[in-house]
């Protein structure tokens, strides 16, 4: 095993361990609610299903939460990454034994999302309601806009690299960690890193252990950010994570068929998604 490698396994390990030991340690403190509805593991499974055949979970989640009406809107960034901060590890390590990807590069974007995820997840925490309310609704346009340039087939070239050098080294890895802060507030990275990497020249199906790894490690770090922030709902999040590790082992069986027999169903969440942007956007204006 590589050197790369055994660095990118030991730091998804130990974000995890700490994450969970913070946040364990939040509802101890704080005496918080850990019993999920059904609604909550239900949104966690399907999303998180999804998200492991390539959809994306993110602007799903923030979609059914603003139709639903729970969690309020300027808490919906931190629950849904603190309820899928455990879940993703599992989707994570498959894929990067899956699929080779160049060690260095791999784990360079990896911890590269990570320091955006902390640097997102602070800014976020403080941000207020209205605030927040536009970012989503801008975030959740900007997501529906990836979807539907996936859906009609406009795709950037496809090459076959498994790794980058020199500029194009540098370019993605700092893509990345702006990535990782976006994420925070509910832009999906799976559709930005497949058109980015294969403009770079790499093989879109590179795309798949560079975005879940670097979700395993920028998830945890920002929901670090949440937990002491306290800017999420404790038992949706507990629901998602219940929901979605399910939805995880569910996918893993249909995962070498990644997407390609999904087309109606990405039409119909693109179409959720743009209709949970402009409510989001109507409810921030309704603030002015």
């Amino acid at each position: 095993m590589s050197v790369a490698r055994v660095v990118l396994y030991s730091s998804l390990a130990l974000v995890q361990l700490a994450f969970i030991a913070v946040w364990w340690r939040a509802v101890k403190r704080h005496r918080l609610a850990m019993r999920p509805s059904l609604g909550d593991m239900a949104i966690g499974c399907g999303t998180s299903f999804l998200d492991t055949l390539g959809i994306g979970n993110y602007a799903q989640i923030t979609a059914l939460f603003k139709l639903r009406g729970n969690p309020p809107d300027e808490l919906i960034p931190g629950t849904l990454n603190v309820g899928n901060a455990i879940g993703i590890i599992f989707s994570a390590l498959l894929f990067v034994e899956m699929i080779d990807v160049e060690p260095v590069l791999l784990t360079s974007m990896v911890v590269a999302a990570g320091a955006g995820a902390w640097v997102g997840a602070d800014i976020v925490s403080k941000l207020p309601r209205k605030a927040i309310q536009l970012l989503m609704g801008i975030a959740l346009l900007v997501a529906a806009g990836f979807f539907t340039i996936t859906n009609v087939g406009v795709l950037p070239p496809v090459g076959t690299a498994i790794g980058l050098a020199g500029w194009r080294f540098s370019v993605a890895v700092v893509t990345n960690f702006v990535l990782g802060a976006l994420m925070c507030v509910g832009i999906g990275n799976y559709a930005p890193s497949m058109a980015l990497l294969g403009l770079l020249g790499m093989h879109p199906i590179a795309a798949y252990p560079i975005m879940i790894a670097s979700d395993g490690m920028l998830i945890p770090v920002a929901s670090l950010g949440f937990v002491k922030s306290g800017r999420y709902v404790n038992a949706v999040a507990v629901g998602l994570t219940i929901g979605g590790t399910i939805g995880v082992l569910l996918a893993l069986p249909l995962v070498k068929m990644l997407s390609n027999h999904l087309v109606v169903m990405r039409w119909i969440v693109t179409g959720v998604i743009a209709y949970a942007a402009v409510a989001m956007l109507r409810s921030a204006r309704q603030l002015s």
